[in-house]
């Protein structure tokens, strides 16, 4: 059946009234299918997620409280071997033997950390300890051990049991003394488990994490971060139980309720009242400890699940209030259709008209558009002649002192070539071989200067590559050279090397010889004359500043300075086209140039992609 068939029984066939109830139905049942299906879906995901990270937290604590009693394990085995513990189980009623064990054992538990290290005959009478206070005198007989009767009363070897002065739980470890085939006596070791517990009780009143229960093979909780919940009873007793190991303490029943079952090993439990508040509903997981005889219960607080199954809801409300309004739009979209198709022939007539209209536009537009790229390349081409003649009026500037300088190299070379003949003449081959070397130096420097200047006269067109920021610079300094020496500049560059950005190597060489030799000419008749060139690279970008120490531009003229025309320096002396080309150079670069006074001079700053390579 199509999507809209029953949407279109419906409407025909019901009454106005029902008909709107029926649409209000549309609506409501998606929602609340919507937000049921959400509410279950998000809070299985959620407890199956806690359960996942307790059941993480449940394995680290259970290794953690093996882990602290099989530290303590071989007390019980490494105390019946010491010496003086051997001789006062052969001669009990030796009360110097007794002494030199009760010593002995104070020094094994001081070391250990045990609480309390005894050993009894074998009839239990305590023959010596770590506890000052229960040693027996050196001259009294053994007496009864009424205080660890308890200990020894069902043979077990490791056990838990409650300290009667506290209230808090210790572990035991007995080891039974045989020697000749006999009972000898036993060795017991008392492990304190107050700092532990301590500690789970603090992690539980501090932060949302699991409560902690450990049940002994009595069916007792001996160890607990609920410290209500104490030695009180999970389920039914055991029909094997020694209550001495729990002093006093009256071992209420403790009521863990199932109320849902998540998945295998872990249920949702309804929990006696917490502090006093009211009863409390969390996610039970538990792990054996075989060795400990006992079980380690978490109990996970599923309120977060709860609430997130909560906003879930809301989600899938949401979702179904638009499937909802999806039949509703389905329902109206058919008398839409109908009024469409009436008024689709009278569209039509004035869609085609419209076609003709747009025709016509876009004729007109594309003929406009032709125009302005016409126009728009009549621009570059005269940008590029303003660029270039730019560059040859820097060269006009620069021939005076280029013409100087091939001119030294000139007459040193017909001078070096002359005194080599008459060298080679005379048979002084080596002084004539030092002056042919001399003759080839400076035949490369005029070669140099010659290039340098054939490259950057050369018109070009505006390719990106990677260039070497500080060959750039040696180029531009080579080229003002003649003007370094005659005029006593201090020249610093300041650009680390291999330092490369994305720029054309002719035209950056053209924006920084354009802003050095404005900055010569701003230094001239200057008392310190000094320029400096740096760069640093600035996450994807490369700044670049040329500063010197002229006079700097007042504030009337730094508005100006990148317009076509401008110039502060006497008439005759300059076009104003330097800064205004070097400023579209940049822009082409993707950067901007940028003036800025300083306390004695000027800076002109403008920055570059970097290549990929250049890192902070």
């Amino acid at each position: 059946m199509p999507p809209t068939t029953a949407p279109k029984l419906l409407h025909s066939a019901l009454k106005p009234g029902l008909r709107r109830a029926a649409l209000g139905l549309l609506v409501l049942v998606p929602l609340a299918v919507g937000g049921v299906t959400g509410y279950r879906l998000s809070l299985r995901a959620g407890l199956t997620q806690l359960a996942a990270v307790a059941n993480e937290r449940l394995d680290l604590y259970a290794a953690a409280l093996e882990a602290e009693l099989a530290r303590d394990a071989f007390l019980p085995s490494l105390v019946a071997a010491e010496p003086d513990v051997q001789a006062v189980l052969d001669q009990p009623l030796d009360g110097a033997l007794r002494v030199a064990a009760s010593r002995a054992l104070v020094r094994i538990g001081v070391r250990a950390g045990a609480s309390l290290v005894v050993v009894t005959s074998a009839d239990n009478r305590l023959l010596a300890t770590s506890d000052s206070d229960g040693a027996p005198a050196p001259g009294a007989p053994p007496r009864a051990a009424p205080d660890i009767a308890h200990a020894l009363a069902d043979g077990a070897a490791e056990f838990f049991a409650a300290n009667a002065s506290d209230g808090t739980t210790d572990y035991y470890f007995v080891h039974a003394v045989r020697r000749g085939g006999g009972l000898r006596g036993h060795v017991l070791v008392k492990v304190s488990l107050a700092p532990l517990e301590a500690t789970w009780v603090d992690l539980g009143l501090r932060s949302q994490s699991e409560r902690l229960l450990v049940v002994d093979e009595n069916n007792v909780v001996v160890m607990t971060s609920i410290p209500s919940w104490k030695y009180r009873r999970v389920g039914a007793p055991t029909a094997r139980r020694d209550s001495a190991r729990y002093a006093a303490a009256s071992l209420l029943p403790l009521d863990l309720a199932p109320q849902q079952r998540v998945e295998p090993g872990v249920s949702l439990v309804r929990t006696p009242p917490l502090d006093g508040g009211k009863p409390g509903l969390f996610m039970a997981q538990e792990r054996s400890l075989v060795r400990l005889a006992a079980r380690m219960i978490a109990l996970s607080d599923p309120s977060r699940a709860r609430q997130d199954a909560r906003h879930a809801a809301w989600g899938g409300a949401a979702g179904g209030t638009l499937v909802g309004l999806l039949m509703l739009y389905l329902l109206h979209r058919r008398r839409v259709l109908k009024a469409f198709f009436m008024g689709r022939n009278a569209l039509q007539g004035a869609h085609d008209q419209l076609e003709r209209q747009v025709d016509e536009r876009t004729r007109e537009l594309l003929a406009a558009n032709e125009e302005l790229k016409r126009e728009m390349a009549q621009r570059r081409r005269a940008e590029d002649e303003v660029v270039q003649a730019g560059k040859l009026a820097a060269l006009g500037q620069m021939s005076a002192g280029i013409s100087h300088e091939i001119n030294q190299p000139l007459t040193a070379l017909r001078a070096l070539s002359s005194n080599a003949m008459r060298l080679l003449e005379a048979g002084r081959t080596a002084e004539a071989s030092g002056n042919l070397r001399h003759i080839d130096e400076m035949a490369e420097r005029m070669g140099r200067i010659v290039n340098q200047l054939k490259s950057f006269a050369r018109r070009d067109g505006l390719s990106l590559d990677a260039v070497d920021l500080r060959a750039v610079v040696r180029n531009v300094l080579l080229m003002v050279d003649h003007r370094l020496r005659i005029e006593p500049v201090e020249v610093l560059v300041e650009i680390p090397e291999h330092l490369e950005v994305r720029a054309d190597r002719i035209r950056l060489e053209q924006i920084l010889l354009n802003l050095v030799g404005n900055a010569l000419d701003a230094m001239a008749g200057a008392p310190r004359r000094r320029l400096c060139l740096s760069a640093e690279a600035r996450g994807e970008r490369v700044l670049v500043q040329v500063d010197d120490s002229g006079p700097g531009i007042d504030e009337a003229q730094m508005a100006h300075l990148f317009e076509p025309f401008h110039t502060t320096k006497p008439v005759g002396q300059g076009l104003g086209l330097g800064l205004m080309i070097s400023s579209k150079i940049v822009r082409d670069f993707g950067g901007q140039l940028r003036a800025e006074r300083l306390a004695a001079g000027m800076r002109f700053a403008f920055d570059l992609k970097a290549t990929d390579d250049v890192h902070v």
